[in-house]
Parts: C-alpha cells; sequence; structure tokens
C-alpha cells in the first residue's frame, strides 16, 4: 500500500486526475456545465466553444502539471473584454462551482479536486481584473 501512495505523490496533479483523457473529459463536461447556467452563460454568446475547449484543455493540463502547450492570452488579458460586461465574484464563484461539481461527477478524490480548486482560485484577481 505504501508503494502507491509514494507512487501517486511523485505524479504531477495532471497524473492523478487521469491525464489527457480526463482533463478532456473534464473539460467537456464543464463547458456543458456553464452553458447551461442562466448565470453566466452569456459570456460565451459570441464564443467558438471548439475553441474555447481547446485553449481550456491546453491551459488546464499546464497549470495541473502536464505538458505545458498553452500559448493563449494571459488571464487578465484573455477576460478583459468579459470584465467590462459585468463579470464579478458571483460569476467566478459560479465557474468555480461547475469546476468542483464537475470533477465530482467524475470522481476525483475529493484531495484533487480541492488543489484544482486551489489552482484555480489563485486566477480569481486576474481573471476579474484586479
Amino acid at each position: 500500500m505504501s508503494e502507491v501512495t509514494e507512487t501517486t505523490t511523485n505524479n504531477t496533479l495532471f497524473d492523478q486526475l487521469g491525464g489527457e483523457a480526463a482533463v478532456d473529459a473534464a473539460v467537456d463536461i464543464f463547458y456543458r456545465r456553464v452553458l447551461n447556467d442562466y448565470r453566466i452563460n452569456r459570456f460565451f454568446d459570441n464564443t467558438d466553444m471548439e475553441a474555447q475547449a481547446a485553449k481550456q484543455k491546453a491551459f488546464l493540463t499546464m497549470a495541473f502539471g502536464g505538458p505545458n502547450n498553452y500559448t493563449g492570452t494571459d488571464m487578465r488579458n484573455a477576460h478583459a473584454r468579459l470584465v467590462k460586461m459585468g463579470l464579478n465574484n458571483d460569476h467566478f464563484n459560479a465557474v468555480m462551482e461547475h469546476l468542483t461539481g464537475t470533477l465530482q461527477e467524475l470522481n476525483a478524490p475529493q484531495e484533487l479536486i480541492n488543489q484544482v480548486a486551489a489552482i484555480a482560485e489563485t486566477t480569481r484577481n486576474d481573471v476579474l481584473g484586479k
């Protein structure tokens, strides 16, 4: 049992979550949830969701310690247009709710969900332009 624990702790969060397949599944479920949420779906009205999902997959892969293939804009600039549309803490909280809900739906262990939430939380000020 200790060998499994040692191996797990040496893996990146990306590996622990299940690698590329898990990130792909999570992003697909996440955006399904987000687009069905009247509180935040208006922010995606003019968005190419296929391109958005690809950017999100690359970003999360990098953020979770996987291969860094993210070439997108930084968080502040990427969300500046949304801040002008009124993006605020309530919207960020709704996104966080969907992120954790997605991981719960995928049966991720709570410890990993907590790690993902902590990483996502570090982007709050940049996303909200603060």
